[in-house]
């Protein structure tokens, strides 16, 4: 079973996500979605309201699972027997930083990380300008899936 882990704090889950995501669970039989607990920052939504949101935009790939994590990455990695890390590059400013982290993990465990160019349409795209843009009232209803821009509307509302 050829197994692989997309990580990150998905707050919120973005289109630019699921194109990483989707691709990887073509490559891999099974395809974690970890998603990272930070207990120092407040996140939009809670960690539980995440895994739910990905669970069901992803439940149409079939092969992907979403759980939560904290600590280091290769623990996670190493508790479910996943030897490769599949992650999204935007740009070459991206890069440098991936870099030292796939290095890091790789010298800690031997987990190997592949890098995967984002599709040129979501090469901008981030969680954090998504809720930017949302919170100025800014349509970002074409850079999330449908039931994350309602929840994301919900919330920003106060609903």
């Amino acid at each position: 079973m050829r197994r692989a882990v997309c990580p990150g704090s998905f707050d919120p889950i973005t289109n630019g996500h699921l194109d990483i995501i989707s691709r990887a669970s073509r490559l891999y039989d099974e395809v974690y979605v970890a998603v990272m607990i930070n207990q120092s920052k407040q996140g939009l939504f809670a960690v539980e309201e995440r895994i739910d949101l990905i669970g069901r935009v992803t439940a149409e790939y079939g092969n992907v699972r979403v759980e939560s994590f904290h600590g280091l990455l290769v623990d996670f990695c190493k508790e479910r027997e996943i030897p490769a890390i599949v992650k999204g590059l935007r740009a070459v400013s991206d890069f440098d930083y991936e870099l030292q982290m796939a290095q890091m993990n790789n010298g800690l465990s031997g987990v190997e990380t592949l890098f995967m160019p984002t599709n040129p349409t979501y090469s901008f795209l981030s969680s954090s300008l998504v809720k930017e843009v949302a919170t100025w009232g800014g349509d970002v209803s074409h850079l999330v899936p449908p039931m994350v821009h309602d929840a994301l509307t919900e919330r920003l509302r106060g609903d």
